[in-house]
């Protein structure tokens, strides 16, 4: 068990906050696994071969984030905001002081038994090769998470609201005991169970960092990296309902104002999907379909991404509102 202690200005210091890193992380961790995970199978069946024709699955991602354990600290730095973009995080990452990225390949390798020679190179030239890492980051997030990121951000938010609400009703206690089963506080004092190392305010810095992940597994995750707060990453509420279909009915006021054509689209957008694959589900022509796909874009209701020499276009936020209002 670790335990750690909170003094008032340490929980005055806890917050909340969402993570694009830490879902690249977590969402990257799940595909190389291999697993059919039940939860999200839909994803990992739409996902994976597109990071396969990327050959993301044998590159810089593949060498620092294995199926299980460590993964580098230098990945996951502290948000600087309730929900800072990927971008945000990124410049972070690029910004890592080159003995924090050599003490976290250390600790990789000796988890691994060894490096190989792309890490080796990260090594001996971080910022140069931070800079590909970064890149490749972004291409995985483009074919991956961003054409679900309206929905992964609806669960997300969700989860900050319920527990945010959590402490305003019933205090800070109620919160990390409600939080994990290897979570509980008692006396100042929050104790993890079956935590494989010691926790203390010397070595893990003020306050905290709670960080909800779509695609955590069962367990928790932490980043302790002084002066950054400790963070403390655990599975969102609500994520088995993530991939759910949702049936639209009753859409005749969307019809009204957007007509037939671009609700019709908007509908069958409940999974991202190309021009082609929506061709073929609407029986509407390519050109038809691209011209209101960008009408669609330009007002905000769809975005576009590009997978290898296709586009992806999904759904955004303000679509997800709109149907659920009228639904």
């Amino acid at each position: 068990m670790a335990e750690l202690a909170f003094s008032a200005s340490d929980v005055a210091q806890v917050r909340f906050a969402i993570s694009p890193m830490w879902e690249v992380g977590a969402s990257f961790r799940l595909l190389k696994s291999g697993a059919a995970d039940p939860v999200h199978r839909r994803w990992l069946e739409q996902v994976r071969p597109r990071v396969a024709a990327a050959g993301l699955d044998k590159a810089w991602l593949a060498e620092l984030i294995p199926p299980t354990g460590y993964a580098p600290d230098f990945l996951n730095p502290a948000p600087s905001g309730p929900a800072p973009t990927l971008a945000e995080e990124l410049a972070a990452v690029v910004a890592s002081p080159a003995d924090r990225i050599r003490k976290d390949l250390d600790h990789l390798g000796y988890h691994q038994g060894g490096i190989g020679p792309r890490l080796r190179s990260l090594y001996a030239d971080p910022h140069t090769r931070l800079a590909k890492v970064a890149e490749e980051i972004e291409t995985y997030w483009e074919l991956a998470l961003a054409p679900y990121w309206a929905r992964i951000r609806t669960v997300l938010d969700a989860d900050v609201f319920h527990r945010a609400r959590q402490v305003s009703q019933y205090g800070a206690s109620h919160l990390f005991n409600e939080l994990h089963p290897q979570v509980s506080w008692n006396d100042d004092v929050l104790r993890l169970v079956r935590w494989p190392r010691p926790l203390s305010r010397e070595t893990a810095g003020t306050g905290m960092l709670l960080i909800p992940s779509a695609f955590k597994g069962p367990g928790l995750s932490t980043r302790v990296a002084p002066p950054d707060p400790p963070q403390l990453v655990y599975r969102a509420r609500g994520n088995g309902m993530l991939w759910e279909r949702r049936t639209v009915t009753g859409t005749e006021a969307i019809v009204a104002v957007l007509g037939r054509a671009r609700t019709l689209l908007l509908t069958e957008l409940e999974t991202p999907a190309t021009t082609t694959e929506l061709a073929h589900r609407t029986g509407m022509s390519k050109a038809g379909i691209s011209q209101n796909l960008t009408a669609l874009r330009d007002a905000g209701f769809v975005t576009a991404h590009r997978a290898g020499r296709s586009v992806l276009y999904a759904r955004t936020s303000v679509a997800e509102s709109v149907i659920a209002a009228d639904r």
